[in-house]
C-alpha cells in the first residue's frame, strides 16, 4: 500500500472539496495514442548517474505501426490518482498504475504493451531518490518526468529504446536534482496531460484502489 509520507499534501478530509473544482483529463486521453503499447524500465540502483538526455526530446524516436504486438497490461499493480496542474493554472484528475514497492519500481512496465485506463505510471519513493532509469529490452520509447518533494517538476525526457546492447550499456537517464515520483507514458503524452515546465503535480490521499476511479482520467 502507498504510504505518501513525502508527498501527501491535503487531509483525507480536504481531498473530496477540492476536487469539486477539477476535470478529468478525458481530452488528454483521447489526445493520446491508446493503442501504442508501452514499455519496460527500471531504476538502477541508487547510485547517481550523469544523466542523459534530461529536459531534452529525441527526434529520432520513432514507433513502427505495422509491426504485430501482443497488448499485455500491467499484472499485480493498483491505480492511484494524481493531480496535475498545469503551468497556465488547469488542473486535471489522472488515473496511473502505481509502483511504490521497491519490487514494483524495478519491473515496471516490463513486458507491458497496453496501459488500459490508466494513462501512465507513477513510481514513488518514501524519500528523495537519485537513481536513474534505463530502456534495456524495451521495444518502444516513453516519455518521463521526475517530481520532487513539493510537486515541481525536476525533469522530462523521451526514452529510446536498448534492445541489442547489455543492461550495462543501455542510455541512463535521470533529472538534474533528487526527486520522489518518475511518471512515464507513452512517448509524446506528457504534453496533453499538463505535464510541462512549470507544472505541479499531487497524489490524492487515500486513492489506491484496484481500478481506476471513474473520474479520473477516463
Amino acid at each position: 500500500m502507498s504510504k505518501f509520507r513525502l508527498f501527501r499534501r491535503w487531509s483525507a478530509l480536504a481531498a473530496p472539496a477540492v476536487l469539486l473544482g477539477v476535470v478529468s483529463c478525458s481530452s488528454a486521453s483521447d489526445s493520446a495514442d491508446r493503442a501504442q503499447p508501452s514499455n519496460v524500465t527500471a531504476t538502477v540502483g541508487s547510485e547517481p548517474d550523469d544523466p542523459v538526455g534530461t529536459g531534452s526530446v529525441d527526434p529520432t524516436i520513432s514507433v513502427d505501426p505495422t509491426i504485430p504486438i501482443e497488448l499485455v497490461q500491467p499484472e499485480g499493480f493498483s491505480t492511484v490518482t494524481a493531480l496535475i496542474t498545469d503551468a497556465d493554472g488547469e488542473v486535471c484528475e489522472v488515473c496511473l498504475w502505481l509502483a511504490d514497492e521497491s519490487g514494483e519500481r524495478s519491473r515496471g512496465l516490463m513486458g507491458v504493451t497496453d496501459l488500459g485506463t490508466p494513462m501512465g505510471m507513477v513510481f514513488e519513493y518514501d524519500q528523495l531518490h537519485d537513481g536513474s532509469f534505463y530502456m534495456f529490452q524495451t521495444p518502444t520509447p516513453l516519455s518521463i518526468v521526475w517530481i520532487n518533494q513539493d510537486g515541481d517538476l525536476v525533469g522530462s525526457t523521451d526514452m529510446s529504446p536498448c534492445l541489442d546492447s547489455p543492461a550495462a550499456d543501455c542510455a541512463r537517464y535521470s533529472p538534474d536534482s533528487p526527486y520522489v515520483l518518475a511518471i512515464e507514458v507513452f512517448v509524446g503524452g506528457l504534453e496533453p496531460l499538463g505535464l510541462v515546465p512549470g507544472a505541479h503535480v499531487e497524489l490524492i490521499p487515500n486513492s489506491e484502489s484496484v481500478t481506476c476511479q471513474s473520474n479520473a482520467g477516463v
